[in-house]
């Protein structure tokens, strides 16, 4: 008999491309799958192969607990407040969740089954029923390196991060594409025209992005044309919080004691979906490259090598080059000046897929065939 699952934020930006990859990957064959709404109860839901159900109340109690798997993509208000309220009116199933409310809880496990499989197998003896997808950045930047940090190599991590526009939401995406079109209104013609002086074109972009004209109702800075040094709140200790995940998610996901050192500079930036991250990585010892590339390139299946070359960089290494896929690139990994023991790399993976929606997507699974 096949288990029942709750489909919650399934419109969302995090929850389409779940329902895209579910679709692409056939995962809904033989699902008795309910999708369930916070604003469109009694609308068609999706059409899977038949004819669409009318969508369910996401409020209803009763009708979550009939579920044997709770599948939210909602956000963190959403789970604040409907998990306590299941879990007391003593339902044990299966809670997925996308959203960050749960994932430093005692109860819950950090689910990236490439780097952490073992963690969730042992988390699933035991009677774990709470299975949350990680912080983007900190996901993506451990299917990229996990080779090095799995032999035991790796002394300390910083992670300068470029992050994109996806990474806050839909509204901001929208808003990064609006301001470069506001930006090309202001500047476009004079940049086409080869006679015009280039300062001349810069002042005009200048002026805009100073000026009170340009569109940042939601970044609340122009960030075409620009980039934001800050992500989420401040912290007591000077991080902000996305800062201050890349070591605390990082640690649990792996169940790292001692805890590995994880800190950087969050920064977003004019990318639509891809994330990117210069690492600076201390070994506890000088590994040669070739060996570094070896451990990089068997760790699973996604990682993408990307030769330390500016033709291959180009074509590979990018926000542009990998947006929409799976593959997680990494490239320019060279020895570093400060000495031997020091290694450079870049990384490149899509936020949406490894950053949210597959991991979550691969855990259903998991936990169906459990």
């Amino acid at each position: 008999m096949s288990k029942k699952i709750g489909m919650i934020g399934w419109r969302g930006m995090v929850g389409s491309v779940l329902i895209q990859r579910m679709q692409e990957e056939n995962d809904f064959a033989g699902l008795d799958a309910t999708f369930f709404s916070t604003s469109q109860v009694g609308e068609p839901g999706p059409a899977l192969g038949g004819a669409p159900k009318p969508l369910q109340d996401a409020y209803d109690v009763e009708a979550l607990t009939d579920k044997d798997v709770i599948v939210t993509c909602q956000g963190g208000d959403y789970t604040q407040q409907m998990h306590p309220q299941l879990r007391a009116a003593g339902w044990h199933g299966f809670w997925i969740d996308a959203a960050s409310a749960l994932r430093m809880e005692p109860t819950s496990v950090i689910v990236l089954d490439p780097v952490n499989r073992h963690v969730i197998d042992r988390a699933l003896e035991r009677g774990c029923k709470d299975f949350i997808g990680g912080n983007c950045t900190v996901s993506l930047m451990l299917l990229a390196i996990h080779g090095l940090i799995e032999r035991g190599w790796v002394e300390w991590i910083t992670s300068m991060t470029y992050q994109s526009a996806s990474g806050a939401g839909a509204a901001q995406m929208k808003e990064l594409v609006l301001q470069m079109a506001e930006i090309g209104q202001r500047a476009g013609t004079g940049a086409a025209d080869a006679r015009m002086p280039v300062l001349d074109v810069e002042k005009s972009v200048t002026d805009l992005l100073q000026s009170a004209d340009l569109t940042i109702n939601q970044f609340g800075a122009p960030l075409a044309a620009s980039l934001i040094p800050w992500i989420d709140r401040a912290m007591e200790n000077g991080q902000t919080r996305e800062e201050w995940k890349g070591q605390a998610e990082a640690n649990k996901i792996l169940e790292q004691d001692p805890p590995l050192p994880i800190d950087g500079q969050c920064v977003r930036v004019g990318a639509m979906r891809c994330h990117s991250q210069g690492l600076t990585i201390k070994m506890k010892q000088d590994i040669p490259l070739p060996d570094i590339e070896a451990a990089i390139r068997s760790a699973n299946q996604w990682v993408r090598w990307v030769p330390n070359t500016k033709e291959d960089t180009l074509q590979q290494l990018t926000p542009a080059a990998i947006s929409g896929q799976l593959d997680i690139a990494i490239g320019r990994v060279r020895k570093m000046t400060l000495g031997p023991e020091y290694i450079t790399a870049f990384t490149v993976g899509d936020q949406l897929l490894w950053g949210a929606a597959e991991p979550v997507r691969r855990i259903l699974q998991i936990v169906l065939n459990a």
